[in-house]
Order: C-alpha cells, then structure tokens, then sequence
C-alpha cells in the first residue's frame, strides 16, 4: 500500500530543520507496512486512505484542537483523526524528549507511529490496550530509527 504522507511545520517554537520532515516522508511507506502488519482488522481507517497529512504545531494550537474535538484543556504529543490528519505537538515532543533523553526527531516519529497505530485500530484508553499499542509502537520505533533515521540528525 502506498499512502501519501505530507508533514508540514505549522509552529515556530521548536526548531524543525527541513531535511527531518523529508526523512519523515521517506520512511513513511516501511512504516505504515509495519503499522498495517499489527493492525487490528482488515478494515481500519488506514486501510482506506489515500492521502495523509502530519502537521507539528505549538502548544496553543494543540491545546485547541484537544479542546475542540476531545473537550481536553491541555496541549497533547498527538491528536489523531480517522479522515487521515496527525497533529502533532512539537513543543510537547520537545519536553518529552529533553526528559527521557531521546533525539527530538525520535520522539516526532514516536508521535508519528502512535498516530498510524490509532488509524490502524489501536486504542490507548484502557490500560490493558495502551500497553499492547506501545509494545508495539515502540518495537517499530526502534527498527525505524536504527535502520533509517538514526543516521539523518
């Protein structure tokens, strides 16, 4: 399956280098297969998307948009919508990392694959289910990094 993936920086507050966005979308078609390999049916919103689109934003846009459509009062690492949107929180990603002391980009591909996993199915509001989905995500996360991104920061 080949899905067209865009990412797109919409905030200025993280500094985003452009080369990170294009090996973002050069590593998209390995992890989707990955992320399809683990999905929950053969009928998941990624199953019938054409098109993708990943967009970094700030803190006050992602508190928005989890306002907005999830009635949350507080920036998110990632929102994902079953039409084929990912929003992802830079300045949250940016935290993250500086605290379990990851790579920036690493923790954006980690908001990345959480946002395909949710598309492919997964859920992470029960515990039980939350643990399945990171096993998962983060056994792609690593493979993904080592063989592909480790090399672009």
């Amino acid at each position: 399956m080949h899905l067209e993936v865009i990412f797109g920086n919409q905030q200025q507050q993280v500094n985003i280098p452009e080369a990170w966005l294009t090996a973002l979308e050069q590593i998209t078609d390995w992890s989707v297969e990955e992320v399809l390999k683990a999905a929950t049916t053969d009928d998941t919103p990624l199953h019938h998307l054409a098109h993708l689109e990943v967009t970094l934003v700030d803190d006050a846009t992602s508190e928005r948009v989890h306002r907005d459509f999830m009635d949350i009062e507080a920036a998110t690492d990632v929102i994902t919508f079953h039409h084929g949107e990912i929003v992802i929180g830079a300045e949250v990603a940016k935290r993250q990392a500086e605290e379990y002391g990851e790579p920036l980009l690493r923790e954006i591909y980690r908001y990345f694959v959480h946002g395909l996993l949710h598309l492919a199915g997964h859920e992470d509001e029960v515990l039980k289910e939350r643990a399945a989905m990171e096993s998962i995500q983060e056994s792609i996360v690593e493979k993904g990094w080592k063989a592909k991104l480790d090399k672009r920061i």
